[in-house]
């Protein structure tokens, strides 16, 4: 179980700086935290959810990790940004989590590295984040 207040760099900004979060609610198949720094007029929030679908060995878990964050816009009109990463793994016919695992890295390398590197870019700069910013292909 997640902690109540993700507050020891378990999430950071683009500028690798620790955005704090607390828990505002949970139920049995998700929960939300709240920017502690948030105003009511820009909310910044993480949620973390699942559902469950099929039986047997056809059952499938659908997890999102999402990231809802509003600022103001060029016209001072408020405007939200989003992000998130979907995994739907066939929890029903599966011995293992190894395979999920490894589509997650693939995903998470992809997004925060730049080929060969090994360190993690927060600033976006890593070829699957730099497409996902840009547009570009």
């Amino acid at each position: 179980m997640l902690n109540n207040t993700l507050n020891t760099n378990e999430v950071k900004d683009s500028a690798a700086a620790e955005v704090e979060f607390s828990r505002l609610s949970t139920d049995a198949r998700s929960t939300e935290y709240a920017q502690i720094t948030e105003t009511p007029a820009a909310p910044h929030r993480l949620k973390i959810s699942h559902q469950e679908i099929g039986s047997g060995s056809s059952m499938r878990r659908r997890s999102v990790v999402r990231v809802d964050k509003t600022t103001t816009g060029v016209d001072l009109k408020p405007v939200t940004s989003t992000c998130y990463v979907v995994l739907d793994i066939p929890v029903g016919n599966l011995a293992t989590y190894s395979e999920p695992k490894n589509v997650l890295a693939e995903i998470m390398s992809f997004c925060a590295t730049t080929g060969a590197a090994t360190t993690v870019l927060f600033d976006c700069t890593g070829n699957g984040a730099s497409a996902l910013i840009t547009g570009g292909l």
